[in-house]
């Protein structure tokens, strides 16, 4: 299959990518950056740029699925531009690609976006699973209510329109796990608050592998995606700091000092997000990484 992706140079578009490749589809991608447009036989770059509308339809060529994935990384300072190109990066596209295939003849069959567990209330007690309706309140709560009610425009082209609810994302490369790695490799590291915030996580492997699975099954509907086994802030910590061999000694870090440093942008840090993937096991969608102990040891050493 031809598949289109946007995002596609991001950590979760990279892993994706390679993931396609290997099974043997040809992959568009499309990019704002003109540099990093390459042209290969299964692997071509188109240009984009959803602020001014323009898009190089010779992209949509023969594809018969689109991948989502661009938006603006949430881990930065919110200032209010900033907040502003978190939105907009996710609207924006998201119009574009809606616009555009409706009055370009496609044969696309299939929708897939990324989306996030920050559209769920901060609670240390509930679970949550996709048939939950109430949304968070906050910036990011906002953000992920106007980012799926774009990608709900595609049911109206009749196309199998599938939304994937992303947790906190462990990588090798960059992501959380990296910058909660750091102070606890220097013996400094500690967790935030109560520390009883639960956090639910995901090994990019299994990510990747749960668009491919949404994909090849064509999958409509939403799916969190998130390891079975959430932990708390404290316990991720820990674990953590067991699978780098280094002590844990400090107190844990007070909101206010975090509000300080970051903003508004702590909240990422303190809210509490205890997410079922329930739904993804229903459809036989098998973990490599469903134990945080296993996917730490692949993941950081």
């Amino acid at each position: 299959m031809t598949i289109l992706v946007t995002g596609a140079t991001g950590l979760v578009g990279q892993e994706l990518v390679g993931l396609l490749l290997q099974n043997g589809h040809i992959i568009h991608y499309l990019s704002t950056s003109k540099d990093k447009l390459v042209y290969n036989s299964n692997y071509k770059g188109f240009y984009w740029n959803p602020k001014t509308a323009e898009i190089d339809l010779n992209s949509f060529t023969d594809v018969e699925v689109i991948v989502h994935l661009a938006g603006a990384n949430v881990a930065q300072k919110w200032t209010s531009s900033y907040k502003e190109e978190i939105i907009q990066s996710r609207v924006l596209s998201t119009k574009l690609l809606f616009q555009t295939l409706q009055k370009t003849p496609n044969n696309v069959k299939q929708f897939v976006s990324a989306s996030a567990i920050g559209i769920y209330p901060d609670s240390l007690t509930n679970i949550y699973h996709e048939t939950d309706t109430d949304i968070d309140v906050s910036f990011l709560g906002n953000v992920v209510k106007q980012w799926e009610n774009e990608v709900n425009q595609f049911e109206k082209l009749e196309l199998i329109v599938s939304k994937i609810r992303i947790g906190i994302v462990l990588a090798k490369k960059g992501g959380a796990l990296q910058e909660m790695a750091k102070p606890i490799k220097y013996g400094v590291g500690a967790a935030f608050g109560s520390g009883n915030q639960y956090q639910s996580w995901i090994h990019i492997h299994d990510l990747a592998a749960i668009f491919y699975h949404v994909i090849e099954h064509n999958l409509p509907g939403i799916y969190n995606g998130v390891s079975p086994y959430p932990v708390t802030n404290l316990e991720l910590t820990r674990a953590i700091a067991k699978t780098l061999d280094k002590p844990l000694f400090l107190p844990n870090i007070p909101q206010f000092m975090m509000k300080l440093l970051l903003g508004e942008m702590h909240h990422i840090l303190f809210s509490s997000q205890n997410v079922s993937c329930r739904k993804l096991l229903d459809q036989n969608f098998q973990f490599k990484f469903a134990a945080l102990d296993k996917a730490l040891v692949d993941l950081l050493k």
